[in-house]
């Protein structure tokens, strides 16, 4: 059983195509520490807009690569042998099976790319 975790995880498609993608009210309404919303589906994939400040918890994603691009704020993404840091205009891929954890010391905004199955909460680790 998944240990329960306190963000907001939205993966409905908010946006279909030929719809203009608007995420100013988004970002602005949002006080989830922790905050994800599917923005629209591409073939296999969507683009999620994150909007988060503080720590995520350490996960793999044993069948899915991820994309992280800050748009605005301060991501870090911590992994087992080093640390990322990512600032506005900054993206970085994380190869599927890799132990990570994004944090943010400030709100932050940023698109993620991943498989349309991808579990944004992942494979918990307990140590790493």
């Amino acid at each position: 059983m998944k240990k329960q975790y306190e963000y907001n995880q939205l993966m409905d498609v908010k946006f279909e195509h030929q719809e203009l993608i608007d995420t100013s009210s988004i970002v602005n309404e949002c006080d989830d520490k922790w905050f994800n919303q599917t923005l629209t589906r591409i073939n296999d994939s969507v683009v999620r807009i994150g909007i988060v400040k503080g720590e995520y918890h350490w996960h793999t994603h044993d069948d899915d690569d991820e994309f992280f691009f800050v748009l605005s704020g301060k991501l870090f993404i911590d992994l087992q042998d080093k640390m990322i840091e990512l600032n506005p205009h900054q993206g970085v891929t994380i190869s599927k099976g890799t132990a990570h954890r994004p944090r943010a010391p400030e709100k932050t905004v940023m698109l993620m790319v991943e498989t349309a199955e991808i579990d944004p909460i992942g494979n918990d680790l307990i140590s790493v």
